[in-house]
């Protein structure tokens, strides 16, 4: 099973949370290719089973341009038959925009056809204790779902 992470990163902790999934698929036998979103054309993830997206929310919800033009490339696409789970880091201060873009992507990849094979990881800051253990769970259930 292919899996492609994207990611995107300002303080380090999405560029952390990204490192510890693609270990963690690793273990689960998915070949698995990490990169990020500025970086990257979101058309990467038609050859892969599994498009994954990691992204912060800055201040009240507003995309910061690496992270738009990310977005306006895959609704562009069509990624019938694919897979797709989301997370990322917030700031709990911000209330209702709270991770707000993970939440976007999650609609967005809806819109272009993927099937989500997870619910949302979401985080505040950086990746604690509870944080790996919600994304070593994330992986577990991604392998359950397609490995299986």
């Amino acid at each position: 099973m292919k899996a492609r992470i994207v990611y995107a990163s300002m303080t380090g902790n999405d560029a952390d949370m990204a490192e510890i999934l693609e270990e963690d698929l690793q273990d689960y036998d998915f070949d698995v290719e990490t990169s990020e979103a500025e970086f990257t054309d979101a058309s990467d993830y038609l050859a892969s089973d599994l498009c994954i997206f990691v992204t912060y929310t800055y201040g009240e919800g507003k995309m910061t341009d690496d992270v738009a033009d990310f977005y306006e490339q895959l609704q562009e696409l069509d990624l019938s038959g694919k897979y797709f789970a989301v997370m990322g880091s917030g700031d709990k201060t911000y209330n209702d925009h709270f991770c707000e873009n993970v939440f976007d992507f999650e609609k967005m990849f809806k819109q272009v056809g993927a099937k989500e094979v997870v619910a949302p990881v979401t985080i505040e800051n950086a990746p604690d204790d509870d944080a790996i253990a919600a994304i070593d769970k994330a992986a577990e259930e991604m392998a359950d779902r397609l490995n299986g």
